[in-house]
């Protein structure tokens, strides 16, 4: 029997009109995304990543558990640029098609979002209207801190201070990095042990946003939380959400998933982005009938 998300939906797009639910992207919700040329699909989850850095190939079993392991041995053999040229080649430099998530989600006129892939298609998305972009950042010197701010003032991109960010602007976050307007990446193992450690030490986020985030609700989509990276990264950028803390859109969802999702107040809703998409297509329809 089919699940009723009607409810659930109702609540959820109620919440990002008032701008109290923050959208959080991960891996799946950059599914149907292709290389028109080629017809391939850009490689988001783990496992495509990984195939994708090695040339096709699957790589020794212990490397295949995670994308940061299998990078750190390619980091370690042939140093950290190698990862980042791939991340180049794959997020910069290839003319991926456009996402209809993340086009409706910039026509919300949202506050917030996360975006935690490595892609551009949100910034895109977002390219006819000035925003702040945050980018998180990893073993680097000169700085406690571990983020690099940019202000985008509807051509181009400038790096900012705090102190001069327009709070009024949309908030775009890529904690994992993003090949625009700068190649920054959190990729390998070592890079997620540098920000994680971090993040929970308060330096991986700007003071704004840790005031603007008090008391929001979190929307996950296509996030997969059945490794440790996805869920420590995910609990310090949701400190000080409210409980209960949003949903989690996940058609089939682990009972590891389950647990953790509990753990944060984050109501599983067994559904995908396009189902939401979908429901919020029928009540635009339906206030235009």
């Amino acid at each position: 029997m089919a699940t009723d998300n009607s409810s659930a939906f109702a609540s959820i797009l109620e919440g990002l009109r008032e701008g109290a639910v923050v959208p959080y992207l991960g891996a799946r919700s950059l599914d149907g995304v292709i290389d028109p040329a080629s017809g391939r699909a850009i490689p988001a989850d783990s496992d495509s990543l990984i195939l994708a850095m090695n040339d096709g190939r699957p790589m020794a079993p212990k490397l295949m558990y995670e994308f940061p392991r299998a990078a750190m041995n390619i980091e370690l053999k042939r140093g950290r640029s190698a990862v980042t040229k791939f991340l180049d080649r794959t997020y910069r430099d290839t003319a991926w098609s456009a996402s209809p998530l993340h086009t409706w989600l910039a026509a919300q006129n949202l506050p917030y979002v996360v975006d935690s892939n490595r892609d551009i298609l949100l910034q895109k998305a977002y390219a006819g209207r000035p925003h702040t972009l945050i980018v998180g950042l990893a073993r680097i010197g000169g700085s406690d801190y571990r983020f690099k701010l940019f202000h985008f003032d509807g051509t181009a991109y400038q790096p900012i201070e705090q102190g001069d960010v327009d709070v009024t602007l949309p908030v775009l976050f890529k904690p994992l990095g993003t090949p625009l307007p700068e190649s920054h990446y959190i990729a390998s193992d070592a890079d997620f042990v540098d920000y994680v450690t971090e993040l929970m030490g308060g330096f991986g986020i700007p003071a704004f946003v840790k005031r603007m985030r008090q008391g929001k609700r979190y929307l996950l989509l296509g996030l997969p939380l059945t490794r440790d990276t996805e869920r420590m990264v995910l609990s310090d950028i949701m400190f000080g959400a409210a409980r209960p803390s949003g949903w989690a859109l996940i058609p089939n969802a682990t009972d590891k998933e389950k647990r953790f999702l509990a753990k944060l107040g984050l109501e599983l809703v067994p559904a995908a982005a396009a189902d939401l998409l979908a429901a919020a297509a029928a009540g635009m329809a339906l206030e235009a009938a």
